[in-house]
């Protein structure tokens, strides 16, 4: 087409090729609906987070039942235990023990982690990603809405699970030993349990990142955040130690046990300062691990 001929025809090709080029840009609130549909586009997902959750609530419910039952039959209360921890937290003596029992939690973990690996490597496996950077080719940008959708949504989720499971297990206890919000070590067990799960699920997108395959990410989420602290258990040693107390999950037992009681905390106890440290370094290390592997590997 020719000067004349565009001229006659109205059109402005200079106009056009602004317009073409000049397309609007994703803003993070439109990164963050997608990931948002994205996250609840698989019924499955609402479906093992509630099942995870019901489960956790309801072992630890039982575990008090459990404990109220036996007291109910006792003319006292059973004596204190003597110094060291108990063999299991939720024993008749520990009222805190019973709201958060650790298989029950630990289970809660690998489901929220396996949850926010497959966020990532679902994308990668089913080639949705390349969709996914080529209308958004800011990476950091796609993966700090991901981190936002499924942190929000799992802090939620343990927000509700810890408040309700610590709320109607002192309940059943009342009568007993029950506690309140307001005593020694409650509140900080209920907040440390609440904010366990998005730590879990950003470790689990890490994982997702660094691997990108649904089998091989879920085994590695689970040796990482349940196997490994069992390794590195021992006391001989000073740094088997340190490295089993940098783990969450060690750094959750820490903070749900109850300072009322005379646990013995070992020959390199954590502390409780530390355990808050050890969450903290967890969540910035998979975030930037996160945004620093999906930003530079190709897909």
């Amino acid at each position: 087409m020719n000067t004349d001929t565009a001229t006659n025809t109205g059109i402005d090709t200079e106009a056009g090729m602004d317009t073409a080029t000049a397309a609007p840009q994703a803003r993070f609130r439109h990164l963050l609906a997608a990931e948002w549909i994205k996250f609840w586009s698989l019924r499955s997902t609402a479906l093992v987070l509630v099942a995870g959750a019901l489960t956790t609530f309801g072992i630890c419910v039982n575990a008090a039942r459990v404990n109220a039952d036996r007291l109910a039959h006792q003319a006292e209360l059973p004596p204190e235990p003597p110094s060291g921890k108990p063999p299991m937290p939720q024993m008749v003596y520990d009222p805190l023990g019973a709201a958060y029992v650790s298989p029950a939690w630990a289970l809660l973990m690998i489901v929220v982690a396996a949850l926010g690996a497959s966020v990532v490597f679902g994308e990668y496996t089913s080639g949705l990603i390349r969709t996914t950077f080529a209308a958004v080719p800011a990476r950091r940008a796609v993966v700090a809405a991901k981190v936002t959708v499924v942190g929000a949504v799992t802090l939620v989720l343990g927000a509700a699970v810890s408040g309700s499971s610590f709320g109607v297990t002192q309940a059943i206890l009342r009568d007993h030993y029950g506690m309140s919000l307001t005593d020694p070590g409650a509140l900080r067990a209920v907040t440390a349990s609440a904010l366990l799960l998005p730590l879990c699920a950003l470790i689990g997108m890490t994982v997702g990142a660094l691997i990108r395959h649904a089998a091989g990410a879920v085994v590695s989420v689970i040796g990482l955040l349940i196997l490994v602290p069992q390794f590195f258990a021992g006391e001989r040693y000073r740094w088997v130690a340190e490295t089993g107390n940098a783990m969450p999950l060690t750094a959750w037992d820490r903070l749900v046990l109850n300072p009322g009681r005379d646990y013995d905390l070992g020959k390199y106890p954590l502390t409780v300062t530390e355990a808050w440290c050890v969450y903290g370094a967890w969540a910035a290390a998979a975030v930037a691990v996160a945004v620093l592997v999906v930003g530079r590997r190709d897909v």
